[in-house]
């Protein structure tokens, strides 16, 4: 039908939808814009089922950080203007905004693309090979689409072909401003050069990130760091520490297991510079260290990291494999960095040359930088690498205590 407007008018003549069809018609529009951006599977995330707050243990900085990055979203999607780069940690929120975005403007009309990054090159892969598609169609149709999302950007395979691809795709997007969301829980300095100058144009990108933890691990848990072993160890707090005062030990035993454990807690309460437990196994050195961490992680904003050296090497040594979402460089950051860095049972690690560097390198960032630490171990001062044993005689930075205590057997 075509609906009576005067001559120069912009309808004028042109076919217009019956009102009895405009739903059924609307309904399949969106049907079609669904299929093309695959958006099939998270139809279900939406700006209103999403908590503008995280979970209600957040600490004020986390929570704010998701409020303004749920603001931020849906003013994108309601401007649909320039690009949205939304950076955190697994879990944190980031790909139900993107996908509330991508429903948000499906749902107006508007022809979108969500994709993983390694779909996405998986999907350019398969062109190659199938016999309906042309590589040339479906990249042109990905670049040039109204509205691309990312979600998981920098977990792809970074092979020279697949960030030729990318650039390409984002340098068009770039070049013509148009409309582009990307997820990554990558730090901004490991993006590929030529793409993190492109994120870095102040009037075109809005960066936003987050600092929740992973909103699908019940909160106690998020307190801890992904290569904490602390969960191990929930249960060794400062209340639970044995004193071993009917035991029969001497005195000056009891009295230095005393003298230590009020070191540790006086620690806790304010961690500063480096504290040093030796002693025998069962002493109660790996009990203070993990009291201290515990304390911390239901006090601080940002969650300790307590880890076993020997388990630490191990997650270095994995970033090795091909197939690892993380880089060495990225893992050493992390704990070099730490705000709060527990190492338990050093000296019990495979002492390979490898191992004695990277180990004297964690040591040397730590000492120049002045950050926390503590650090439990069976060995004696002189039996340490020297270079590590020279930082920690460093009376003005480190504080070691022995517990002289025997092993404690549950007596």
């Amino acid at each position: 039908m075509r609906s009576d407007f005067p001559v120069g008018h912009p309808e004028f003549g042109r076919l217009q939808i019956c009102v009895c069809r405009r739903a059924e018609v609307s309904q399949r529009t969106r049907h079609k814009l669904y299929a093309a951006s695959q958006l099939a599977e998270l139809k279900h995330l939406t700006f209103e089922n999403f908590e503008p707050r995280g979970r209600g243990g957040n600490n004020q900085n986390q929570a704010n950080s998701i409020e303004v990055a749920f603001q931020t979203t849906q003013q994108f999607a309601q401007e649909l203007k320039g690009w949205l780069f939304l950076q955190g940690g697994f879990g944190c929120g980031k790909t139900h905004l993107a996908a509330a975005v991508a429903n948000f403007v499906v749902d107006h009309g508007v022809k979108t693309i969500f994709l993983t990054v390694p779909d996405l090159l998986d999907t350019l892969r398969y062109t190659y090979q199938d016999p309906e598609e042309t590589f040339e169609s479906r990249f042109e149709e990905i670049r040039g689409v109204r509205l691309l999302i990312l979600d998981d950007f920098g977990t792809q395979n970074a092979t020279p072909w697949a960030q030729e691809k990318l650039f390409q795709i984002l340098n068009h997007r770039y070049v013509n401003e148009l409309p582009t969301v990307i997820t990554t829980n990558v730090p901004f300095e490991q993006i590929e050069g030529r793409i993190r100058s492109r994120l870095s144009h102040p009037e075109l990108v809005r960066r936003v990130s987050i600092s929740a933890p992973d909103y699908r691990r019940p909160y106690d848990e998020g307190k801890v760091h992904e290569l904490s072993s602390l969960s191990l160890f929930r249960e060794k707090t400062f209340g639970q520490f044995k004193m071993r005062k009917g035991e029969g030990l001497p005195t000056d035993e009891v009295k230095n297991l005393d003298k230590v454990f009020r070191t540790a807690r006086d620690f806790a309460e304010s961690p500063q510079g480096w504290l040093v437990l030796t002693g025998t196994y069962g002493s109660g050195k790996t009990h203070l260290a993990a009291a201290i961490a515990n304390y911390q992680a239901g006090i601080a904003e940002e969650p300790p990291l307590f880890v076993v050296v020997p388990d630490l090497l191990d997650h270095l040594r994995a970033t090795f494999n091909p197939s690892s979402a993380v880089s060495l460089d990225r893992r050493f950051e992390e704990v070099r960095t730490a705000r709060l860095l527990i190492l338990d049972d050093l000296g019990t690690q495979s002492a390979t040359p490898w191992a004695r560097e990277k180990l004297y390198q964690l040591f040397n960032y730590r000492y120049n930088a002045k950050l926390p630490t503590v650090i439990t171990t069976t060995d004696s001062l002189e039996d340490m690498d020297p270079r590590i044993r020279s930082r920690m005689l460093d009376k003005s930075v480190c504080r070691v205590l022995a517990i002289t205590v025997p092993t404690y057997r549950g007596k």
